[in-house]
């Protein structure tokens, strides 16, 4: 579980940036972007002689049965795409590796969690399987303590206990004090600065003593969410067979950090380096190809969990989606992933498999830039009334039918429509600003501007009044802005070529750009690249993941960190600091709300990430599936039936 990372326009986990992700996408076969109203198929059983998990909302295909009889043994294999295969081991992830989703499913499988998110597709911690109970709150808020569960151990037969979550905290801090990049999920002010003290006060038993008292639910899912204990008395050394060092003291904190980076960048010996055979999750690792990411795993047989099955788990990679998918044909993957480009070949292997997805929590969107002066457009996006007609220029449902063929669903905000979450604001459910073009000139007309249909539009009443354009654009000033997008995958193209068609209709000309995501998130951001904020307008490079406790912390408030486009609302930044440090554990909720209304970003259709998981296996826990679309997997749930 973890806070907000920046994704690609699928949200397919792979490559870089401080929260983050890149396109594991390949090519995308599209169709028009004709009306239509469909949005995501949902075709989920509701239920089978041996139950299948249950359906969700939104759920595309369908979810595997669970409860089927079991056999024991097999090899499991688990297709993934060169490029988005693990590339580090350690638990405190680089800013460089850590969009590399596949990293940490793989990570997953081999250390445990303090706590564990989410319960198949329901955005909260899942006790069954975090290794935490749940913390309790005192001294207004300032003090935090929670519990190891006993009984789990690490492979060396020494208990996971308080010192295993002691060290990882000073280890954290060691990193980020060395440098910000030493962690992805680091920022300036949060964990682990928020961390004045970590005491075991029991052998099982932690307390925290924080800086300031945190909104519970925010500190407890996207801040205590961040911690993976660590073997203390494994990995506590400096130097290959060097002493074990006292890891409270700041500097030798400093040189263990340093050592257990370097051997994680050294991925030729992941199977043979003694620390990474040191486990509490439930496989350990026998096998490693540096150059592919092909692995091969086994049962930890001290995993304190539910015992695994299965005799081995592979993580087979490909080149391509299509030499993923022509494993799938061949019946010879056990899990693989489905791209949008072969959606139209699933039936050739729906005998074989069971076919689902869903999107990820967290949203998808194009970044306006609120400083960028050319052509007047940043006073021109601060008018809400102009942010509001770029909604109603974008037909989210043409393009989940057209483009995503079905396997997506409308995104009007921040917190999207599915999966379903608790904090999901009511203006959110249905569409504030449905595609119209006629709504859109109307809201132009309103406000000063002179629409000229398939050509240019201008602003005719500068001034601040009521019915005027605004404040900053002045006489005959046009809107046209200029919008970059990630060139992989093709399907985020012709997303955006179908809203610069629709915004011609009203006489809005954009200028379309592609650029590598790497290259977007790098250079046009007004958090990150300020001196490039004058050479770019709308950023569509993808959008975020999120944690259980959905906050925009640092992406909508001003001076986030993760604030790609500049935006600053007083409002927003209340309702934020409300999720964040306020009482109210639904605050996200209004947050959200606000958002939503205020469009902040162009908020895109939620893509789904789509499996297929051979019909030979099965689950005694009905939430592992499809937690699977969380990139949630709990293998030691699954097993092949007789």
């Amino acid at each position: 579980m973890s806070v907000y990372r920046i994704t690609d326009s699928l949200r397919r986990r792979t490559s870089k940036v401080g929260p983050i992700g890149v396109a594991l996408a390949a090519a995308v076969t599209l169709a028009s972007c004709g009306s239509g109203s469909s949005t995501a198929t949902t075709q989920a059983s509701t239920g089978s002689s041996a139950g299948t998990a249950g359906s969700v909302p939104g759920l595309y295909g369908t979810l595997p049965p669970v409860g089927l009889p079991a056999k024991s043994g097999g090899v499991i294999t688990f297709g993934q795409l060169s490029g988005t295969n693990p590339n580090y081991i350690f638990p405190i992830v680089p800013a460089a590796n850590s969009s590399v989703y596949n990293l940490y499913e793989f990570e997953n499988y081999l250390f445990v969690p303090l706590y564990w998110g989410t319960v198949g597709t329901i955005p909260e911690i899942n006790p069954t399987v975090s290794l935490a109970n749940m913390p309790t709150y005192s001294n207004g808020g300032k003090t935090v303590t929670f519990s190891i569960k006993p009984g789990y151990s690490w492979s060396n037969g020494a208990p996971v206990d308080a010192n295993d979550v002691i060290f990882f905290i000073d280890e954290l801090k060691a990193a980020v004090k060395e440098s910000a990049a030493n962690f992805g999920n680091y920022t300036p002010g949060f964990f682990p600065d928020n961390v004045v003290s970590a005491t075991a006060t029991g052998k099982y038993t932690v307390t925290l003593q924080l800086t300031r008292s945190y909104n519970t639910s925010f500190f407890t899912d996207n801040e205590l969410g961040l911690i993976t204990p660590m073997p203390s008395t494994a990995w506590n050394i400096a130097s290959a067979n060097g002493p074990h060092l006292d890891y409270t003291v700041p500097a030798n904190a400093t040189a263990i950090y340093n050592y257990l980076s370097q051997q994680a960048n050294d991925l030729s010996t992941y199977a043979t380096n003694p620390l990474w055979q040191v486990v509490d999750g439930p496989m350990r690792l026998t096998s490693f190809t540096p150059s592919t990411g092909a692995f091969t795993m086994v049962p930890n047989p001290h995993f304190g969990g539910h015992k695994v099955q299965f005799s081995e788990l592979q993580g087979v990679t490909f080149t391509s989606v299509q030499a993923e998918f022509n494993q799938l044909i061949a019946g010879n993957l056990t899990v693989g992933g489905v791209d949008f480009s072969v959606l139209p070949q699933v039936s050739r292997i729906e005998s074989k498999y069971n076919v689902y997805g869903l999107p990820d929590f967290g949203f998808q969107a194009a970044f306006y830039n609120f400083t960028d002066t050319t052509g007047n457009w940043s006073s021109e996006i601060s008018q809400l009334y102009l942010r509001q007609a770029l909604a109603h220029l974008e037909d989210q449902t043409a393009y989940i039918k057209g483009l995503y063929k079905g396997a997506a669903v409308p995104d009007y905000g921040p917190i999207g429509v599915s999966p379903p979450s608790p904090y999901t604001p009511a203006n959110a459910k249905n569409n504030p600003y449905p595609y119209s073009i006629s709504a859109a000139a109307n809201l132009l007309k309103s406000h000063g501007w002179k629409v000229v249909p398939n050509g240019t539009t201008e602003c005719v009443k500068p001034g601040t009044a009521s019915g005027d354009c605004g404040a900053g654009i002045p006489l005959h000033a046009t809107i046209s802005p200029t919008m970059f997008y990630t060139n992989s995958p093709p399907i985020l193209g012709e997303q955006a070529q179908a809203f610069a068609a629709a915004a011609k209709q009203v006489g809005i000309n954009i200028q379309l750009n592609a650029k590598t995501f790497n290259f977007l998130v790098s250079n046009y951001s007004v958090a990150g690249a300020p001196a490039n904020n004058n050479k770019w307008a709308i950023n569509d490079f993808g959008g975020f993941s999120a944690a259980d406790y959905p906050t925009t912390n640092n992406i909508f408030n001003t001076g986030g960190s993760f604030n790609f486009g500049g935006y600053s609302d007083a409002t927003a930044n209340k309702l934020i600091s409300n999720s964040v440090y306020g009482s109210n554990p639904n605050a996200v909720s209004q947050e959200a709300s606000y958002l939503t209304e205020q469009q902040p970003a162009l908020f895109t259709p939620a893509s789904d990430f789509i499996y297929a998981v051979s019909k030979s296996l099965s689950a005694t826990n009905e939430n592992s599936f499809s937690a699977l679309t969380q990139f949630q997997p709990l293998p030691q749930y699954w097993y092949f039936t007789k």
